[in-house]
């Protein structure tokens, strides 16, 4: 029974997240006066397909892990020879055939509609679901911990980390992994007077939550438009910190998953209820948003950066070194895939272990 939840959520996550994003790339497209050949969720051989008055051919493939979108003329992109030989009418409607600037806005908007997916997400939930928060009110400091050497006392409400304002516990969290690679400038209330702190880099700081000092919270339309938006940009900038880390070495990559921990989450978030599954939706379509703007070639970002150094030098690119750029960024993206896929195996399967 758990497999089969495990595999509806997934189903329900990532067709929702991939629908969104390649409709970004539609929509624009269509605006551009662009002609758009597929609109396809998963892929291989299509379970169902039909056409649209325009002829975009729109399918559900057998493949459920993605989708695409597919732009006539996009792949000829860095073969503008190809593109000149082309006869007036079937210039039309080509992706080259259109100025720089809306084949960037093209190309920037899967991503886009992914973090205005979350924010919308994030935005109704702060409206419409009260939320008992914790607040950043500290009830305990463990001994000999990194808070207890710096000073931090029990009744301290923290007020802001580095640059970040602090207004319940899950914000504290996130900006304690937003600091995990350096000192933490740390602001703390203290009978009616501000304290300030530095607390070095730990996996732990030390620091317990007073647990009775919470709040039920649920905020009108602005400030939850406001607050939704300032959790897409903490979710969105913690995957970098953490993305860089794991980089540097400072994490583990054993923390990166595949499909299948995306498939056991949203399996568990779906028996939760409706909102434990939109919050799923909501990380994933950011995760997605900034994975995808990551400067590979093969990916949104990688795109977005050849539109902008094409516009600053004035110069096409093209050629033997994009081709080999190209296939790095593909010899990456499927090395990422089998990672992933090996630590959720070896999870599973206790390989290693």
């Amino acid at each position: 029974m758990q497999i089969v939840l495990a595999i509806v959520a997934l189903l329900i996550v990532l067709g929702v997240v991939v629908f969104v994003h390649e409709l970004g790339h539609f929509l624009a497209a269509r605006w551009a006066g662009v002609r758009v050949d597929t609109f396809s969720i998963g892929f291989g051989p299509a379970i169902v397909k039909w056409h649209d008055r325009r002829g975009t051919l729109w399918k559900l493939a057998c493949i459920p892990l993605g989708g695409y979108v597919s732009i006539y003329g996009q792949e000829d992109m860095f073969d503008r020879k190809k593109f000149a030989e082309l006869s007036p009418e079937k210039k039309k409607g080509h992706y080259l055939s259109v100025p720089a600037w809306k084949q960037f806005i093209i190309v920037a908007a899967g991503v886009t509609m992914n973090f205005v997916l979350a924010w919308l997400i994030y935005s109704g939930m702060f409206m419409f679901q009260p939320k008992q928060v914790q607040l950043p009110v500290v009830g305990q400091v463990i001994q000999e911990s990194v808070a207890f050497n710096a000073g931090v006392k029990p009744g301290d409400v923290v007020i802001r980390i580095d640059d970040e304002k602090i207004t319940n516990w899950g914000e504290l969290i996130i900006a304690k992994e937003l600091a995990s690679a350096h000192d933490a400038d740390v602001l703390l209330l203290r009978n009616d007077k501000l304290v300030r702190v530095q607390l070095s880099p730990a996996e732990r700081w030390g620091l317990v939550a007073d647990g009775s000092k919470t709040e039920l919270r649920k905020k009108g339309f602005f400030d939850g438009l406001y607050a939704g938006a300032r959790e897409t940009y903490y979710q969105s900038k913690t995957l970098l910190v953490v993305l860089k880390q794991i980089i540097t070495g400072e994490r583990s990559s054993k923390q990166l998953g595949s499909f299948i921990t995306i498939a056991e989450v949203s399996g568990q978030a779906l028996a939760q209820g409706l909102v434990a599954l939109l919050t799923i939706i909501a990380l994933l379509s950011v995760n997605l948003g900034v994975i995808n703007l990551l400067p590979l070639p093969v990916l949104d970002g990688g795109y977005l950066l050849i539109l902008i150094i094409e516009g600053i030098f004035r110069r096409k690119l093209g050629g033997r070194g994009m081709e080999i750029a190209i296939l790095v960024g593909w010899l990456f993206i499927i090395a990422l895939f089998a990672l992933t896929m090996w630590n959720d195996l070896a999870r599973v399967f206790g390989i290693g272990a």
